[in-house]
């Protein structure tokens, strides 16, 4: 037996099935899709192309790096953090560990908005809409604002600086005009808006929670007060910052919605609607 042979690479099939065994294993519910998202990225390739040719070979090299990433996967690394992107509104976003990944539940905030924006477009006023992204992040929520009404006046603010690279980056890439503001929530916001949207940190410490969310900020998860704190504070800042009859729309965990609501109204907003996570209210002040 020759030992200088080079040891054979697995087939991209092979691979795949292996490494969607050892997910599996590890109790991760989406070992397929994650097994094939790792390879697609490794290989530069989609996830099409996996199944069109699943019986190539794989050089040592691809596969030293996808198995590299699997064991990141493996110890629960969220697999946006390994490939570097999460999918949101139908745009790819950069993400890194220093934002919170994009969730599918906020993307009703760009449908109840663009929603909204429909109702009060026959208004006479030419002014362009504010809209302020509180607690931007990658700025998904702000840029994806402003790429689906493109007439609005966009404002991404954030206390952390690394998180607003992510968020400049991402409005680079995705050609939307934003302008981008450090702020402790609104503190340093110097308008007056027509519309807020936040997906502020809501979770209790004391919630359970997947071990993905170890990986993530926590000072985009976390809140003291049951997860509330922030979202009260905001919520006392919103009347200086936002006009009679204006919108905000908020992030929470259904079982936060009822205290949010009552502590809300008692500032003179009223409930819009609740959509699974999102509270829309309105600001209306007593004349």
């Amino acid at each position: 037996m020759n030992e200088n042979l080079p040891l054979k690479t697995p087939v991209i099939k092979q691979w795949l099935h292996d490494a969607a065994a050892q997910l599996t294993d590890a109790g991760i519910s989406s070992a397929k899709l994650d097994a094939e998202i790792i390879l697609a990225h490794t290989l530069r390739q989609s996830r099409t192309y996996l199944h069109a040719h699943d019986d190539d070979l794989l050089t040592a090299r691809q596969q030293e790096i996808a198995d590299a990433r699997l064991q990141l996967r493996l110890d629960r690394t969220p697999i946006a953090y390994i490939v570097g992107h999460k999918e949101f509104y139908g745009r790819m976003f950069k993400v890194n560990p220093s934002t919170l990944i994009p969730r599918p539940e906020s993307e009703n905030i760009i449908t109840i908005l663009k929603e909204l924006t429909v109702q009060t477009e026959m208004s006479l006023d030419t002014t362009p809409k504010r809209l302020v992204d509180v607690g931007t992040g990658t700025g998904c929520l702000g840029i994806s604002a402003k790429l689906e009404i493109p007439e609005l006046d966009v404002t991404l603010v954030d206390i952390s600086r690394h998180a607003l690279t992510v968020a400049e980056a991402n409005a680079k890439t995705l050609h939307a005009e934003v302008t981008l503001t450090r702020s402790d929530l609104l503190s340093a916001y110097p308008f007056t808006a027509d519309y807020i949207i936040a997906n502020l940190p809501y979770v209790d410490v004391i919630w359970e929670r997947s071990p993905e969310t170890h990986y993530e900020p926590s000072l985009a998860l976390f809140a003291p007060d049951e997860g509330l704190a922030l979202i009260y504070k905001l919520i006392d800042q919103m009347p200086s910052h936002l006009h009679p009859g204006g919108y905000a729309l908020l992030e929470a965990d259904p079982r936060q919605h009822a205290t949010i609501i009552k502590y809300a109204k008692d500032r003179s907003f009223s409930l819009h609607e609740v959509r699974d996570y999102i509270i829309a209210l309105q600001y209306t002040p007593q004349q």
